[in-house]
């Protein structure tokens, strides 16, 4: 499983309509939402369907 934390841009198995594939994670709990770079669409899963769903962690964001 990828280790990932707020603010880091990550790849989801699926591409957004809006043709991107770039996602920030703007919330981390028992749900994680992220938004989409490309359009700033925002969309909430629960932390199962997020963790089945992420490809790869593309970025780290600096503290």
């Amino acid at each position: 499983m990828e280790e990932y934390e707020l603010h880091d841009i990550v790849m989801m198995k699926k591409q957004h309509p809006c043709g991107v594939n770039r996602w920030e994670i703007i919330r981390v709990g028992a749900d994680i939402k992220i938004q989409c770079t490309g359009c700033d669409h925002i969309v909430m899963m629960s932390r199962y369907d997020f963790n089945k769903r992420l490809k790869k962690v593309l970025e780290h964001h600096e503290n």
